[in-house]
């Protein structure tokens, strides 16, 4: 029997260290074995930067176990400026669209929300041109998350965003959020009237790369040695350093804490805030604020490991709009979460059922800074307190329990 052909749209794919990259990696990997798959995605890219070996050409085609990567060239970009963002996301879409001619007929077209809008352009576009039907894949909904940190103030152009995400929705054979307080916002879009077909399906973490070690494995020490974490009790925030998480507020929080000698906050990745976070904690001498870059995925399990608490943030204004994918890395290695959210955001009730850590809510500082103080002075009882977030997660998001659902949602098309 001959396998479905699907195309798959992902700005950022296999190896970039994103979250959405690796996601997306396993998610191809596992549905091969079901369908035949080609990817569209653009060179690896997610720093900014460009290796020369991707420098020569305009397209690169490559094949990963079988699945057939169609790589287009983008310019380099710096995540600070918007300009440079711009020009980098338009030529990924453009050449995106133009190897969409080559692909030849597909039965399934899936895309993720990812460039902001234009991803689910692509989809639309892609559906169009290959004649098959198209699953968009919400990790984000925007113009909301734009408005929700005041990226772009220009109402007009936010309206015609949101005009436009509505109508890839509307043309979607189905919907996927990836949070039940993301599938109530599609809901409210359409004023609850002719709602697109739609289901939630959670993000994961392969619970075979990544698991909770013991803070004396050898290699979760050398990665405490190398940036200076010995001897102290981490908090860590590990993921994307960007606009959506309120670390440039948070920071002034942990300020309180800056001439502690057995606490340091660790910032593990990269992103358009990093600059601003790093100049801050210098001119207030916050000595104990580490600055930690990306780590390749086979790494990610001593990072995360070496965390005494998690910090899993999001700026108010983000409940039903993003679900910090950063969740399942830190329920896999059973280490507690400070969760500085929404009440009652997917991530707020993940870490609220499981008992995994504490939470407090998005802007309100004093609340957070009792939280921060609270755990601080009780360590080690906090941590045995809420060594329950392993468990939360095989019961609920393994990859095989997330995939399996993709795979009877799409064999329904």
């Amino acid at each position: 029997m001959l396998k479905q052909r699907m195309l798959v749209y992902a700005n950022y794919f296999h190896p970039e260290v994103a979250s959405t990259s690796q996601l997306l990696t396993e998610l191809c990997m596992e549905l091969s074995k079901d369908f035949e798959i080609t990817v569209i995605c653009s060179v690896p890219c997610y720093t900014g930067k460009i290796e020369k070996k991707y420098q020569q050409k305009k397209y690169y085609f490559e094949n990963l176990e079988g699945i057939k990567i169609i790589r287009v060239s983008v310019p380099e970009f710096d995540k600070t400026k918007k300009l440079s963002r711009i020009k980098h996301i338009l030529t990924y879409f453009c050449r995106s669209i133009k190897m969409s001619f080559k692909v030849g007929k597909m039965d399934i077209v899936y895309t993720i929300s990812q460039p902001p809008i234009l991803g689910g352009t692509l989809g639309y576009i892609g559906k169009k041109i290959t004649k098959g039907k198209l699953v968009y894949c919400i990790q984000d909904f925007n113009p909301e998350q734009i408005m929700a940190v005041n990226y772009s103030k220009n109402s007009l152009l936010l309206k015609l965003l949101l005009k436009i995400d509505k109508f890839v929705c509307k043309k979607s054979n189905l919907v996927i959020t990836v949070g039940r307080d993301m599938q109530q916002t599609l809901i409210n879009r359409f004023d609850n009237k002719k709602v697109p077909n739609n289901i939630v399906i959670n993000n994961w973490m392969d619970e075979k790369d990544v698991y909770p070690l013991k803070k004396a494995d050898p290699k979760v020490i050398d990665f405490k040695k190398k940036y200076k974490l010995d001897d102290k009790f981490v908090i860590m925030y590990s993921g994307n350093v960007g606009l959506f998480y309120d670390l440039e507020n948070l920071v002034k929080v942990f300020e309180k804490y800056k001439d502690s000698k057995d606490i340091v906050f660790a910032v593990v990745g990269e992103g358009a805030v990093k600059k601003n976070l790093m100049d801050y904690c210098k001119e207030h001498k916050m000595n104990n604020v580490k600055f930690i870059p990306y780590q390749a995925k086979s790494d990610l399990i001593y990072s995360l490991n070496a965390a005494d608490v998690h910090l899993v943030t999001n700026a108010k204004g983000i409940k039903g709009v993003s679900v910090p994918s950063k969740i399942y890395g830190c329920l896999a290695t059973n280490v507690p979460i400070f969760g500085i959210l929404e009440k009652d955001s997917e991530a707020w009730q993940i870490i609220q059922k499981s008992n995994c850590g504490v939470l407090a809510e998005a802007g309100d500082y004093n609340e957070i800074q009792e939280c921060l103080d609270k755990i601080i002075k009780e360590k080690e009882k906090f941590v045995r307190k809420h060594l329950t977030g392993r468990k939360y997660l095989e019961d609920n998001f393994t990859k095989n329990k997330s995939i399996e659902k993709y795979k009877i949602e799409l064999k329904k098309l």
